[in-house]
């Protein structure tokens, strides 16, 4: 287990170094001049000069990198090229809005999707199952935009139960209005992104259904429902861990448009504002720790499966 812990955590090193150079380079190849673009349109060509070496624009592309990278390994993010604020500071105060944000909108899909996959695929051939189905495959197809207005609509137009945008500036020493500013966002990200996990579920458990443990089990006395929650439910919670590791990706997505959508001001919105911008340092330590976070979840879920699964660990 150690070893195969320390094979993984050496592959997430790699991933992140390979991100961390097509992030750089990727940046690079956007048109514009980020020193003209803080001079102004009225600076002179010195002027311009003098900003470009300033911010080290002038330097070949490796030590610009080897002096970004260096940064990071030490901890530092950089400083943003047209405020001068420390990214990683603007990065912690953002997360205030999006890691809540996240954490709401991934229990929002759990809560409803799993019970209700296994219950679509308990009910199969049943109006209430096939009901559950059909639901599930329409939330899926509907956008998150398009969903996030009609949700605006219902509880804050019609009802004026929820705010429709914003987030309070006191941050979260008023919880409750903190919560209810990102319970719109949470709900129409959990609602489109639990649609998806919960066909995955019905399709896990109806393969769960067939395996030959759960007909022994029914064989012996228990009911089909018995024999797949005792026997069944197990196994399909190993590939639900697996699609929400996955799933959490998506949820990065859907909080960039989210975060747009309600003006939260979050790192989704930070970023959309700064590519603008052309504020390339912010932008590297923005996809950094985004992607990085990604890698993370990715590997905590490879753990997860290795420990829970005896059959993963008698095979290595």
């Amino acid at each position: 287990m150690i070893r195969y812990a320390l094979t993984r955590l050496a592959l997430l090193v790699v991933g992140l170094f390979v991100a961390g150079v097509l992030i750089f380079l990727a940046l690079r190849v956007l048109p514009g001049d980020v020193a003209q673009l803080i001079a102004g349109t009225q600076g002179t060509p010195e002027q311009v000069a003098a900003i470009r070496e300033r911010l080290g624009l002038n330097q070949p592309l490796p030590a610009q990198y080897f002096d970004w990278i260096g940064g990071v390994l030490r901890g530092d993010l950089g400083s943003s090229m047209l405020t001068g604020s420390s990214v990683a500071t603007e990065l912690a105060q953002k997360a205030q809005v999006t890691v809540p944000l996240g954490m709401m909108a991934l229990g929002i899909a759990i809560v409803f999707s799993v019970p209700l996959g296994v219950l679509s695929a308990m009910r199969r051939g049943r109006g209430d199952g096939t009901a559950l189905s059909v639901g599930a495959q329409g939330l899926a197809a509907v956008p998150v935009v398009w969903a996030g207005m009609m949700l605006v609509v219902v509880f804050s137009v019609w009802l004026g139960w929820l705010p429709a945008q914003g987030f309070p500036r006191t941050a979260w020493s008023t919880p409750w209005l903190a919560f209810t500013s990102l319970l719109l966002p949470a709900l129409t990200i959990g609602i489109v992104e639990g649609a998806m996990l919960m066909r995955f579920v019905r399709s896990a458990t109806l393969q769960a259904v067939g395996q030959d443990y759960v007909r022994t089990a029914a064989a012996k006395g228990l009911t089909r429902n018995q024999a797949l929650i005792r026997h069944g439910l197990p196994n399909v919670g190993l590939s639900v861990i697996t699609v929400l590791g996955l799933q959490v990706a998506g949820i990065i997505v859907g909080a960039v448009v989210i975060e747009q959508l309600f003006t939260l001001p979050g790192i989704g919105r930070m970023l959309v504002q700064d590519v603008g911008a052309r504020d390339l340092v912010k932008v590297q330590g923005e996809l950094l720790v985004l992607t990085g976070f990604v890698l993370v979840v990715g590997f905590v879920v490879d753990l997860l499966h290795r420990v829970i699964d005896p059959r993963q660990r008698e095979s290595s």
